[in-house]
C-alpha cells in the first residue's frame, strides 16, 4: 500500500492549519498515496486558552472532524479515519510530555491532557496498524504490545521538539522499526509554531530492517514509500528475536 506522511507547520490559525494539511494531502494523493498520515496536533498549536475553545469531543466530533472525514471519502484514502469517512479506530496517546528543556522550553501536556490506556491497532488492507503518538516512542513496552497484537507497520505522528529531535529523532524511530520487525510510519511538524515552541521536521518512513526509505527535508512536504508486506516476513523470518523474546 502506498503511503505518505505529511509534514508541516501548525499555528494557532485553525483554517489555515487545516488548508495546508489539504494541500499537502492532495499532492500525497496524485502520487498515489492510498493512506496519509498527518502530524500530532494537525489542527492547532497555540495558547491553552483558544485551544480549549475549539477542541472537539470524539467520536461525535465537530467542523475539524468533518472535513477529514469529507477529504478521506472525497480521495477515497485512509487517514486513520477510514476510506469512506467512517471512524475506525480511537487512540488517546498514553504517555504525556511533561519535561523542562535546556532551551528554556516547558511543555506539561499533563496540566490540559489526560492519558489514554488503551493499546490500540487499527485495521488497513496492508495489514494492522499500531496507533501510538510523539513522546510513545521513547517507551518499547508500548510497541511490543502492538506487535502482539499483530502490528505490521507502527504509526508516531509527532510534533518533536526542535532540542530533542536532532540528536533522538531519527534513532529512535529506527529503534522501534528494528525491535518490532515493523514499518514505522513518523509524520511531523516542523518549523516555529508559537511562543517558544518549535518543532523538528524530518517527518519519514522506516521499513523493518530500521532503514529510512522516505523522508522530508525542510518546510512543508510529503514522504512516500510503498510498504510491503513481503519486506515484514523478510525481516521477522532473517532475524526471528520477536520469537527469542522471554520476557512478555
Amino acid at each position: 500500500m502506498r503511503t505518505a506522511v505529511i509534514q508541516m507547520r501548525s499555528t494557532p490559525d485553525v483554517a489555515a492549519n487545516l488548508e495546508s494539511a489539504e494541500r499537502l494531502t492532495l499532492r500525497a494523493v496524485e502520487r498515489g498515496a492510498e493512506c496519509v498520515l498527518w502530524p500530532e496536533a494537525f489542527a492547532f498549536i497555540g495558547p491553552d486558552a483558544q485551544k480549549q475553545e475549539m477542541t472537539e469531543p470524539l467520536p461525535s466530533g465537530g467542523p475539524i472532524l468533518e472535513r477529514c472525514r469529507s477529504l478521506a471519502a472525497a480521495h477515497r484514502i485512509h487517514l486513520v479515519l477510514g476510506p469512506d469517512g467512517a471512524i475506525v479506530s480511537l487512540y488517546r496517546k498514553i504517555h504525556l510530555f511533561d519535561v523542562d528543556l535546556p532551551d528554556g522550553t516547558r511543555l506539561n501536556e499533563s496540566d490540559r491532557t489526560l492519558p489514554g490506556t488503551e493499546v490500540v491497532v487499527s485495521p488497513t488492507p496492508f495489514g494492522l496498524l499500531g496507533l501510538t503518538v510523539c513522546y510513545d516512542v521513547r517507551f518499547p513496552a508500548l510497541y511490543q504490545l502492538l506487535v502482539d497484537k499483530g502490528a505490521v507497520a507502527l504509526t508516531v505522528p509527532s510534533a518533536f521538539t526542535l532540542s530533542t529531535g536532532k540528536d533522538h529523532w531519527h534513532v529512535l524511530l529506527r529503534a522501534r522499526a528494528i525491535e518490532c520487525q515493523a514499518y514505522v510510519l513518523a509524520p511531523a511538524q516542523w518549523g516555529h509554531h508559537h511562543g517558544s515552541r518549535t518543532s523538528y521536521g524530518h517527518a519519514l518512513i522506516v521499513d523493518p530492517w530500521g532503514c529510512v526509505i522516505a523522508e522530508c527535508g525542510e518546510g512543508d512536504g510529503v514522504a512516500v514509500a510503498d510498504l510491503d508486506m513481503a519486506a515484514v516476513t523478510n525481516a521477522r523470518t532473517r532475524l526471528p528475536s520477536l520469537e527469542h523474546r522471554r520476557i512478555r
